[in-house]
């Protein structure tokens, strides 16, 4: 580890507060930062975190974003840790600084200038963005759902499409109404579940011209045979059987060739009418990882990292997350791209860098699969469980499995805000929701 001239505290940077860099960040503040043993700084563009496999209900109206977004600067002020807005734009390895672009406000005012952060250990944490594999008219026409600005966009568009739809006097267009969602993982599978009870009930408040079992229509478009091509067949197939009781339009072994206006046309030349086109088919990393001061990433600008999750090229910098290719002995292969392995890649870099600060060597990280959980919404959850927990897989299904999907969540928020709160906070909502509408409007 490099050693400073001055004897100051270690300085300990995270850029990016998903949910491995906030979870570090709190931890590390609660442990160093308030005892002024080290200065652990939060660097992040946005103001509020929100658990990004959340997104899919935010966009489908299921869920209250107030009552489980976290304000990085509160965050910071309470558990020992100093937050700092910006973008990550570049980083200097000699001078071991981290440079962070001007933060400009909506109105297109500077907030902060640009600015450098110095630092002993650096861990990039800025997660991944959806790779269009360069479709033709994905950026032009499709949503994404990357952030939480996001998914209030699509929400908003699809409430219009609703209230449009009532309002006019001519017959519905071919893709009015009709959502097409690319990509059949488990963000599109879950987004298609959520749309397919959330616009019943925007359609119940009143907009009583429409007919939703007519009007209304998803379709779930994927180029592997297979829906949830990751996980096992078995839930695959059952995955598929719900999707299509609930009237979804299942696409399987279905290129995207481009993507229009007014819908998407298919490798074999099928075009299928959309009014909304949410694009959720593959992820990579930002693409300024690729220009970070001669680090190594893959070709879809993933940070290669070792087993102890340092950067190949640099001790002192760590990445973890969806932007880091970590090696999976195991399956001669790399970490998956899932919130379980930022979570347990969090709790590995807390233990190592407290054997940083006391000169001790940093040790391995070890993936442990638990398997995957899908929600499907009001209808059901799917998954199957395995690594440390079973002899094999174990399939599970309906409300245990549902039980499991929730608890992955209550971990997250556990680590950041300790058991008294989240209990409180959980009483709450179950109370609230009992007199509250269950998918918002705005």
């Amino acid at each position: 580890m490099n050693t400073r001239m001055d004897a100051g505290p270690h300085r300990i940077v995270i850029v990016g507060g998903g949910a491995g860099g906030l979870e570090l960040a709190t931890r590390l503040g609660r442990k160093f930062g308030r005892r002024g043993k080290a200065e652990v700084t939060l660097i992040d563009s946005k103001r509020t975190h929100i658990w990004k496999p959340k997104l899919h209900e935010i966009a489908a109206g299921s869920m209250d974003i107030g009552d489980h977004e976290v304000p990085y600067l509160a965050q910071a002020h309470w558990h020992g840790f100093r937050f700092r807005i910006g973008r990550m734009t570049g980083l200097d390895r000699r001078a071991r600084e981290v440079h962070v672009a001007p933060f400009v406000d909506e109105d297109g005012r500077e907030v902060t200038p640009a600015r450098s952060f110095p630092y002993d250990t650096l861990v990039i944490a800025v997660g991944s963005q959806s790779n269009d594999f360069g479709t033709p008219g994905v950026r032009e026409h499709a949503l994404k759902l990357e952030t939480v600005a996001d998914a209030r966009r699509f929400h908003v568009r699809m409430v219009n499409a609703c209230v449009r739809a009532h309002a006019q006097r001519t017959p519905l267009r071919p893709e009015q109404l009709h959502v097409a969602i690319i990509g059949a993982g488990a963000t599109g599978v879950e987004l298609a579940a959520e749309l397919h009870h959330t616009t019943r009930e925007v359609v119940a408040y009143g907009l009583d011209r429409l007919d939703p079992d007519k009007d209304i229509r998803l379709a779930l478009i994927e180029a592997a045979p297979r829906v949830l091509p990751a996980l096992p067949e078995r839930l695959s197939n059952s995955t598929e059987r719900l999707l299509r009781k609930l009237g979804v339009e299942v696409h399987t072994d279905a290129k995207v060739a481009e993507v229009l206006a007014d819908g998407v046309r298919l490798a074999d030349g099928r075009v299928l009418p959309a009014e909304l086109v949410v694009w959720a088919a593959g992820v990579k990393g930002a693409d300024f990882l690729a220009e970070l001061d001669g680090l190594e990433t893959n070709r879809i600008n993933q940070l290669m990292v070792r087993q102890t999750l340092q950067a190949t090229a640099d001790d002192d910098i760590f990445a973890l997350g969806d932007c880091a290719a970590c090696p999976w002995p195991e399956k001669n292969g790399f970490v998956p791209p899932r919130a379980q392995a930022a979570h347990q890649q969090a709790s590995h870099l807390f233990r190592q860098i407290q054997r940083r600060i006391a000169g001790k060597p940093v040790q391995d990280y070890r993936y442990r699969d638990f398997g995957s959980l899908v929600s499907l919404g009001e209808f059901s959850t799917v998954g199957n469980m395995m690594g440390g927990l079973t002899k094999g897989d174990l399939f599970i299904e309906g409300w245990f499995a549902r039980m499991m999907y929730a608890s992955l969540y209550k971990m997250h928020e556990l680590a950041l805000h300790g058991w008294v709160k989240v209990t409180l906070d959980t009483l709450a909502r179950m109370i609230t929701r009992r007199t509250e509408p269950h998918v918002k409007l705005h």
